[in-house]
């Protein structure tokens, strides 16, 4: 709707216009500043030029109204062109919200190393990461989702003694000692019995099996991490494999040319040419690869892709990667600006005011599993996204379960089955709500209506702001007029019953879609 406006205000006026919501609802359903921008440029006050731009309008489809306020232009929007949208909408369903805009974007988020379950760390990014893919792919952008999997180095090398270690202590009653920097949980007890199942006790206490014994529960690990992202409806195109790029190491440090140099054995990028606050190793001097050089890898296959735009969504503990992969895309020749990386904090959970108890199953961490299963996948979905990704967030999962206005998931669902127990109620057939013109509105169900047709405007803007708690914002907010709408309004009965179902069809239509692409299915009945 607003790009409508906007599309229409530049045509005729031959300049962009930013259009606003008016704090006072009075003044009409959007206002521009744009009077202010352009007295310079045609050395009139700003009010003069607002009334002779308000004064151009006469008689249109689109407005009742177009005043200037104090250089303010207000637009009141005809209920010609309020009830033609909304009848649009309704008849186009999942069109609604959507756009036509073009571009090819990379996506890489999660991406936790395959040595454990995933955690509520873990969860956050993959829900934020989930709903950007949504909201991009609903305006149109081609978008790929990857999971980029560190298969290689210490962290596996790790897995495969911490494996052993478990199965010796757990399964054969060895009094190990556990260095502190191995993996803990009960998991690991889990495949160590696969593992004296499949390749027998003996494999338990063989070093040489520990490589194969790694590898072997990488696979594992990886497809439970996979079936828990499966339950909060996060799903990948593409894994692209660590290990599987090391082939390519001698060809990529060629490219990164002068990039590149020796000193004391080791290998260094000259990262601090962009930002970082000194070089870095990539290669140690007893030759093995540093994390760093496997990033290095990746993303030179990433931008050999072409794709047109690169995000990366990063657990804030990398937040100092950012300088060191933005100066190796340049050495190797393309242009960092095409990368996107953003920052996922931290969570905190509660269980009635106290902190949430680990799982023994995890060892140190609060397992995203078990956080599914005491809430369920949207309550995760909907808690993970209502707040900026790169801000701390702490929340009472006890909240997230009562089945009351408090807990904001329950809110808003109840906002959409309140709509759907009103139009099975309601005696009139679809084709006349349909049909009926949304003429004559009161001033409570024309500001519900307005705020109902704002979705595409919340989508975009959640989108690429990167923000997407705008959307649980917004529908947090359309439900709480819903409810005061429901309770102020008499509506079955009511002799505009069709065109008010109409209205609260409209209404439905932007909560469902809105929960559609935060991954939560709309209910009908509560």
């Amino acid at each position: 709707m607003k790009q409508r406006v906007a599309a229409f205000l530049r045509d005729k006026l031959n300049y962009d216009v930013i259009l606003e919501k008016p704090r006072d609802r009075s003044f009409g359903h959007f206002a521009t500043p744009i009077a202010f921008s352009l007295a310079k440029e045609l050395r009139q006050s700003p009010m003069a030029i607002a009334e002779d731009i308000a004064s151009s309008f006469g008689e249109d489809a689109i407005f009742t109204a177009v005043e200037s306020v104090k250089g303010y232009i207000n637009f009141r929007l005809s209920e010609t062109f309020l009830d033609e949208y909304a009848t649009w909408a309704l008849s186009h369903g999942e069109q609604f919200g959507g756009g036509n805009k073009t571009g090819s974007i990379l996506l890489e988020f999660v991406s936790a190393n395959p040595t454990g379950p995933l955690h509520i760390g873990h969860a956050r990014g993959a829900v934020y990461g989930d709903t950007m893919l949504r909201l991009g792919r609903h305006l149109g952008y081609d978008i790929t989702a990857e999971y980029y999997v560190n298969d290689a180095g210490n962290q596996i090398d790790l897995l495969g003694v911490s494996l052993q270690l478990e199965g010796r202590s757990s399964l054969l009653g060895e009094n190990v000692e556990w260095p502190e920097k191995y993996y803990r949980g009960d998991y690991l007890s889990d495949l160590a019995k696969e593992v004296v199942a499949e390749f027998g006790e003996a494999a338990l206490r063989d070093e040489g099996c520990q490589k194969e014994l790694a590898l072997w529960a990488k696979d594992k690990i990886l497809a439970l991490i996979v079936e828990d992202l499966a339950s909060v409806k996060v799903h990948f195109d593409t894994f692209v494999g660590e290990a599987s790029l090391y082939g390519e190491w001698d060809r990529v440090m060629a490219k990164m040319g002068e990039g590149v140099y020796l000193n004391e054995g080791k290998t260094f990028i000259k990262s601090s040419s962009f930002g970082d606050d000194h070089d870095r190793v990539v290669v140690r001097d007893d030759g093995r690869p540093t994390y760093l050089a496997g990033d290095i890898i990746y993303h030179n296959q990433k931008f050999e892709r072409s794709y047109d735009h690169y995000i990366n969504i990063w657990g804030a503990d990398h937040h100092g990667y950012i300088a060191r992969v933005n100066a190796a895309i340049n050495f190797l020749g393309y242009n960092s600006e095409k990368l996107e990386v953003l920052l996922s904090q931290m969570v905190s959970l509660l269980k009635d005011g106290a902190p949430f108890k680990m799982s023994k199953r995890a060892g140190t961490v609060i397992l995203m599993s078990d956080v599914v299963e005491e809430i369920g996948s949207d309550a995760l979905r909907f808690m993970f996204a209502s707040k900026k990704c790169d801000t701390a967030l702490e929340f009472d999962i006890e909240e997230l379960k009562r089945q009351d206005s408090s807990n904001p998931v329950y809110y808003v669902q109840y906002a959409h089955a309140r709509i759907q127990t009103l139009i099975a109620k309601s005696e009139i057939g679809m084709d006349t709500i349909m049909a009926a013109k949304l003429h004559g509105l009161s001033a409570d169900a024309d500001g519900l209506l307005f705020e109902a047709l704002l979705l595409p405007e919340i989508i975009d803007d959640a989108f690429e702001s990167r923000q997407a708690q705008k959307l649980p914002d917004y529908l947090k907010a359309l439900a709480a007029k819903l409810h005061k709408f429901y309770y102020d309004t008499k509506i079955i009965g009511n002799e505009d019953e069709a065109k008010l179902l109409k209205l609260l069809l409209v209404v439905a239509l932007s909560l469902k879609t809105g929960f559609s692409l935060l991954g939560i299915e709309a209910k009908d009945r509560m």
